[in-house]
């Protein structure tokens, strides 16, 4: 009978430890954010004038629409991705959250 409170013991445990082993891998959805945030502004500063900035917030249509700028002005109208960028990075998460991910806001 001890043999069998033990296993129940035992059992009851494992399946404690393989929860928390569980959640400590699943990322939050603030971290997946400010991560996304990050990323888009360092692409934005760095390669602004290719438009990568636009397509990983989504923005298809934006991203295309930047290149073009980009080509027609010779490079000039890459200051635009630096722009938004430094205006990402400023910002905070929650707001980049609600303006670019809620509210899809396309440019600036």
């Amino acid at each position: 009978m001890e043999e069998q409170q033990n296993q129940g013991y035992d059992s009851t445990q494992q399946q404690s430890r393989n929860t928390a082993n569980e959640s400590w891998n699943q990322p939050s959805p603030q971290y997946n954010q400010e991560n996304k945030k990050v990323l888009a502004g360092i692409l934005g500063i760095v390669l602004g004038g290719f438009g990568i900035h636009k397509f990983i917030l989504g923005y298809t249509q934006e991203g295309i629409i930047q290149i073009i700028i980009t080509v027609v002005t010779c490079g000039i109208g890459s200051i635009i991705g630096l722009i938004e960028g430094i205006i990402y990075l400023t910002k905070s998460d929650e707001e980049f959250h609600q303006t670019y991910q809620v509210g899809k806001k396309g440019w600036f």
